[in-house]
């Protein structure tokens, strides 16, 4: 049986399978942040090699605040999910057009 928020199995029991997916990208959002805040605390803690990682710190940045972006709508949209805020579709909407700029602005080419 088939409720708003779920599918029903068993009495007390619901699936659901969206709020899955947006655990598992939240997860590996907040995952890819904190090894790239951990890069970050690394570089900031080794002066000596600033000057052979000058041309990498720039992208780090760069890319620390992407992973955070990604990370904290994340969580939004996957909290959202869980517990049902009418405004969760909206962010849900924009978590994809940020997964897809976040793909777009790394795709090689």
């Amino acid at each position: 049986m088939r409720d708003a928020v779920g599918v029903s199995l068993q009495e007390g029991v619901r699936v659901r399978p969206w709020a899955t997916l947006l655990g598992i990208i939240m997860g590996s959002s907040v995952a890819l942040f904190a090894g790239l805040a951990m890069t970050l605390m690394v570089y900031l803690l080794l002066p000596e090699f600033h000057d052979r990682l000058s041309g990498e710190f720039r992208p780090l940045l760069v890319a620390v605040g992407w992973a955070a972006m990604l990370a904290g709508l994340s969580a939004t949209a996957f909290a959202g999910e869980l517990r049902g805020w009418p405004w969760r579709r909206f962010v849900q909407g924009g978590l994809a057009v940020m997964l897809v700029a976040f793909a777009w602005s790394y795709w090689p080419g």
